[in-house]
């Protein structure tokens, strides 16, 4: 079975933040919640790289492991989905993930910020594939239509990279060899543990 994953090669983004806005605009996703962002590590210095970063639907999800009413879960393809009626909103998702990829869907007092929001590789939720429920709480699942994330069809760079992790891997492991140079991805070893 095929594990599904983010790749995102630092040497091909241009910050142009499209994954961010296909994302949102895909999944309708409330203002102060991203699902996707970008970062720029040495920002404004010489050699300067961007990363798009979300969920990496870890092979053991940190967020899962600290959840106290395990509302994680792991499809058999490898995406670590969310339940949001199981969630309580405490946060320890949050404070877990390496990559700060659950959110609190609104700025208020801790308590009513309500329940956590993340990434989903746009594969929607535990309601049933294409279900009016499950795109208002989740997201179009564009898994269930035989489609890629969209934050990943968008990139114009081809930087972001999703499907099947031995996929990915081979897109990337190519990459390198032609620029002649070492990986550096980062997140790998936290995403990709054997």
């Amino acid at each position: 079975m095929a594990r599904m994953k983010f790749l995102c090669d630092a040497e091909r983004c241009i910050e142009c933040n499209g994954c961010v806005t296909a994302c949102k605009n895909e999944h309708e996703v409330p203002w102060g919640v991203n699902r996707r962002r970008v970062v720029t590590l040495d920002d404004g210095v010489p050699g300067e790289k961007s990363i798009s970063v979300a969920c990496m639907h870890c092979t053991d999800a940190p967020c899962a492991a600290v959840c106290p009413v395990d509302c994680f879960y792991t499809t058999s393809d490898g995406i670590v989905l969310h339940n949001k009626d199981l969630c309580i909103g405490c946060g320890y998702c949050f404070y877990a993930c390496p990559f700060g990829a659950p959110q609190y869907p609104q700025a208020s007092a801790f308590g009513v910020r309500g329940k956590m929001d993340k990434c989903t590789f746009c594969a929607g939720g535990p309601e049933a594939d294409g279900s009016a429920e499950e795109e208002k709480k989740y997201g179009r699942n564009r898994i269930a239509e035989g489609k890629l994330p969209l934050c990943a069809e968008m990139c114009a760079t081809k930087a972001l990279v999703a499907g099947d992790g031995d996929v990915v891997a081979d897109i990337y492991r190519k990459r390198v060899l032609k620029r002649g140079g070492r990986p550096q991805t980062w997140g790998w070893e936290t995403a990709y543990k054997a």
